[in-house]
């Protein structure tokens, strides 16, 4: 089980880069004449139906001109060229059944309550791309009560065994931290309360953990590690103040008087975009649902919640064409916002991959033998996009992460998977050439 000294472990992976970007030019491409720059997984609970995504009739490898998209994603239409639809990996090896949690980024075997058994895709990029104030943030998106309640929680990233990443679910403490030391009035007056009390619980820390058996000693420095990581996020966003304030959201009642759960998704995603825009980091990974089988959206007219949206079919289904029409727009205005952000010869979508999916593959009750993934970005050509890439159901999602990580100069052979568990799940090796132009 996850406990509290393994959250606060989890939440100084979460901040500890120990330098500051250059704003003023772009980090140079890790891989010359291509990959992305940033990456942006969005994670939906409850499965991902490929009935939802792929245009009826397709049921082979194919162009997508001239084809219809589905109901659930039409606002993606005129982003169709844009777009790579994945069918045919598989997670079986990660028993994903209500949800894969950590294993769903991480490959390997999840379930509820058991603690990651290796660090994620996500944090894995953030290590090798261009290097950033916060390189990975998490946001999650629940119900008003569950994002209140647990306002930070860990389920589906991690920067290595036994350390989770957590997820920010309240845009409040999240603008905080993000933009406290550009504020006024109670923002302002939060930040500086915090940022002092992080520094008394380091002071205090530190000293206790000189009083510990040696064996102890150095799990613990981790944990003091963890807040003195804390403390100089806080300080190098305040060294920044200035480019900051050009990216900051407006703070409206969405924050402070949310009328539906859905108005503080909206605004997480903002933040998100704001720190991707400002460069604050390259890796945004978004949990609907937040990794389990929670979740809501009554902003959309949808009554049912949780457990019970899962036993509902996807396809045609009026509440899920409403959540999944919903995720797409929020696509949609990931990519157009990144599209405005002039970047090199082109703009900051130009270098950005989008990864949609779920962490539980294509279904609530599942056994992961079909993992539907979209693609959305090409980065300059090393992605196909504007098709549909039909595999035959034997390489996993591992090798999608392969894929990635190689596209900006890592080759992990296997990511996350021995040989021994390949000999079971992997039909073939190395990247996925399928989805490679």
């Amino acid at each position: 089980m996850i406990n509290r000294r393994n959250i606060l472990h989890g939440l100084a992976a979460g901040v500890s880069s120990a330098f500051l970007p250059n704003f003023a030019s772009a980090a140079p491409s890790i891989k010359s004449g291509g990959g992305p720059k940033r990456v942006i997984f969005f994670m939906q609970n409850q499965g991902f139906d490929p009935r939802t995504c792929i245009p009826a009739g397709m049921k082979n490898s194919g162009s997508l001109a001239g084809i219809k998209l589905p109901e659930p994603i039409s606002a993606l239409e005129p982003f169709k060229e844009r777009l790579q639809i994945i069918n045919g990996l598989h997670g079986k090896h990660t028993s994903p059944s209500h949800s894969a949690f950590f294993g769903a980024l991480g490959g390997y075997r999840g379930s509820d309550g058991v603690r990651p058994s290796a660090s994620t895709i996500d944090y894995e990029l953030s290590k090798v791309l261009p290097e950033t104030l916060l390189p990975h943030l998490c946001v999650g998106m629940d119900s008003m009560e569950n994002m209140k309640g647990k306002p930070t929680v860990a389920n589906l990233s991690a920067s290595g065994a036994g350390q989770p990443i957590f997820m920010h679910s309240n845009p409040n403490h999240l603008y905080e931290m993000l933009y406290g030391g550009i504020s006024q009035g109670d923002i302002r007056s939060q930040h500086e309360a915090r940022s002092g009390m992080f520094d008394r619980i380091e002071e205090m820390a530190a000293a206790r953990g000189k009083t510990l058996p040696t064996a102890d000693k150095q799990r613990f420095s981790q944990y003091v590690q963890g807040f003195n990581d804390i403390n100089g996020l806080r300080g190098r966003l305040g060294k920044v103040s200035d480019h900051l304030r050009k990216f900051a959201p407006k703070v409206d009642d969405r924050y402070t008087n949310p009328e539906f759960e859905t108005d503080w998704h909206d605004v997480n995603l903002d933040l998100g975009i704001s720190a991707l825009k400002s460069g604050i980091t390259n890796v945004l990974t978004i949990g609907s649902g937040r990794g389990e089988i929670f979740g809501a959206w009554k902003g959309l007219g949808v009554e049912k919640q949780g457990h019970n949206l899962g036993h509902i079919d996807q396809p045609d289904n009026p509440i899920w064409i409403k959540i999944r029409q919903y995720n797409s727009r929020m696509l949609v205005k990931l990519m157009e916002e990144l599209e405005s952000v002039p970047e090199g010869s082109g703009t900051m979508m130009d270098k950005t991959l989008i990864v949609y999916t779920s962490n539980n593959a294509d279904k609530q009750h599942t056994n992961g033998a079909n993992w539907p993934v979209m693609l959305l970005g090409n980065c300059d050509g090393i992605f196909k996009s504007g098709c549909l890439t039909q595999l035959d159901g034997k390489r996993p999602i591992n090798a999608l992460y392969a894929t990635i990580l190689e596209t900006v100069g890592v080759n992990s052979g296997r990511f996350n998977m021995s040989e021994q568990m390949a000999a079971k799940f992997d039909s073939g090796t190395g990247s996925l050439k399928e989805i490679l132009a």
